[in-house]
């Protein structure tokens, strides 16, 4: 492992004398940032394997609540919207 990558993967230190208050924050930010990202993106993973469905169940375009159909500019916004806008407020 190359050294900078290594010492980026090792625990926050807890000791003051080695470490100062301002690393430990900035490090404990930093994972906490990396651990949102990553929720984030599992839930988007999530958002398109369901529009996928959708789309072979052909009620793709329609909404998940209410059965409407859902406004075709609201769809190229987001393609894996699940809903109208009334359901989604």
């Amino acid at each position: 492992m190359i050294d900078g990558h290594h010492s980026d993967t090792r625990p926050v230190e807890l000791d003051q004398t080695a470490v100062g208050r301002l690393s430990r924050m900035d490090d404990l930010q930093t994972q906490a940032m990396s651990i949102e990202r990553e929720r984030r993106r599992k839930d988007e993973i999530i958002r398109i394997k369901s529009a996928l469905e959708r789309i072979n169940q052909d009620e793709y375009g329609y909404c998940v609540n209410c059965g409407k159909e859902i406004d075709s500019q609201r769809i190229e916004f987001d393609p894996a919207i699940p809903t109208c806008v009334d359901c989604a407020k």
